[in-house]
């Protein structure tokens, strides 16, 4: 059965009776057996490399709704990719202006004994009052499907760029189509009070979620435990609290504390999944005593929590960031969060970074896992996706 057959099946929903060949085959049949209807999935285990190799191929082209042009970049939120059909020799190329961050950027190549490739922003009153102080990390991969190939720059860290003082990067020429991919980590600005760099990312997405920021009595209220009437306890910790602004912020604690129930009765709310210092992030949200650093590094505990205790103001603060920063490390796990929890933009941002930026490829071998553990609609949907943006290359 063809590689394109069988994702055609779980398209459509048939069953699939598939023998895994070659040294995965016993562990593909054993998940197979252990996972039911999803194990049935598997049967396309082997088939991810002829996948990704043809996601390479549909990546390069002009199909399902890319630009004709030569000179467009394809963004994503921090991800920039320009595709180049051909290049000859003794060529410079201006690609068209993309947004990243503050500032319009341009690419260009130039090919001569080697190929140049230079970043820089758009000349501008932005850029000249704010450069950005970016770090990212580009590559150039073949988009060759037989012949994938990457070259990938050592990496860029906390350099300053101005539309006279760009980055350049001199590599071997390469043959046939290739991506210019470049992924920014980071882009951060001086203030206009001088001081420390601040990255133009860090909770962005974030303070307008939280009305009761700049109530700084409220926050002192739990900071300093002024007449506290409810114990919340977290895994390792317990946090003083009031009950009426919890119940103001929550639905659920609200009804908790409406109720004859043993939180009412006991004075004590037992939040046992979050740690203490997610918790801590959780409550300062509610009182508007907001933390982007904290923010960020318990996202996914507060994203937890908003949907659990129906704060949609908190679920959709978490929802936008975590769709801002999606790359290889984290986007397997961020669609499987946001299949489970409904949150359309991320699952979006995933699919999209996956197939449509041909990022499959990079994470092989994570994939592969993803298909033994993710939920079986939607490692279907993935595959749909990828159905889609495969048309026509096998």
């Amino acid at each position: 059965m063809q590689c394109e057959e069988k994702l055609m099946l779980i398209n459509t929903g048939h069953d699939l009776n598939i023998q895994l060949d070659g040294p995965d085959g016993e562990r593909g049949i054993e998940a197979a057996a252990k996972l039911g209807k999803a194990g049935e999935l598997l049967g396309i285990f082997n088939c991810i490399n002829e996948v990704a190799a043809a996601i390479a191929a549909a990546a390069s082209s002009s199909t399902a709704g890319m630009s004709d042009s030569p000179y467009r970049v394809d963004t994503t939120p921090r991800l920039a990719q320009w595709r180049i059909e051909s290049l000859s020799s003794f060529t410079y190329r201006k690609s068209d202006p993309f947004k990243m961050g503050l500032w319009n950027w341009y690419l260009t190549l130039e090919r001569n004994k080697q190929l140049f490739v230079k970043l820089y922003p758009e000349a501008s009153n932005v850029t000249k009052e704010q450069p950005p102080i970016a770090s990212f990390i580009i590559k150039i991969v073949s988009s060759s499907a037989s012949n994938r190939k990457t070259i990938a720059h050592p990496g860029i860290s906390d350099r300053q760029l101005k539309s006279n003082d760009y980055f350049v990067w001199a590599v071997d020429t390469f043959a046939g189509k290739f991506i210019i991919d470049v992924e920014f980590l980071d882009l951060k600005i001086v203030p206009p009070s001088g001081g420390e760099p601040l990255s133009i990312w860090t909770g962005c997405h974030t303070e307008k979620h939280s009305p009761l920021t700049s109530l700084n009595s409220l926050s002192r209220m739990l900071t300093d435990s002024i007449h506290t009437d409810i114990t919340i306890n977290a895994s390792d910790g317990s946090i003083g609290a009031h009950r009426a602004v919890l119940a103001t912020k929550s639905p659920v604690f609200q009804s908790m504390f409406s109720h004859n129930l043993q939180e009412k009765k006991l004075s004590t709310v037992n939040i046992s999944d979050m740690s203490f210092e997610a918790c801590q992030a959780f409550l300062n949200y509610i009182y508007g005593n907001f933390h982007a650093d904290e923010f960020l590094t318990h996202r996914l505990a507060l994203l937890r929590a908003a949907d659990k205790y129906d704060m949609s103001d908190l679920k959709e603060a978490c929802h936008e960031s975590l769709s801002e920063d999606i790359d290889s490390k984290n986007v397997l796990e961020r669609l499987q969060m946001a299949h489970l929890y409904q949150l359309p933009k991320l699952k979006s941002g995933c699919l999209r970074y996956l197939v449509y930026f041909g990022k499959i490829y990079e994470i092989n071998q994570d994939f592969n896992l993803f298909l033994l553990s993710a939920d079986r609609e939607l490692i279907a949907e993935v595959f749909q996706e990828i159905l889609a943006s495969c048309k026509g290359f096998w």
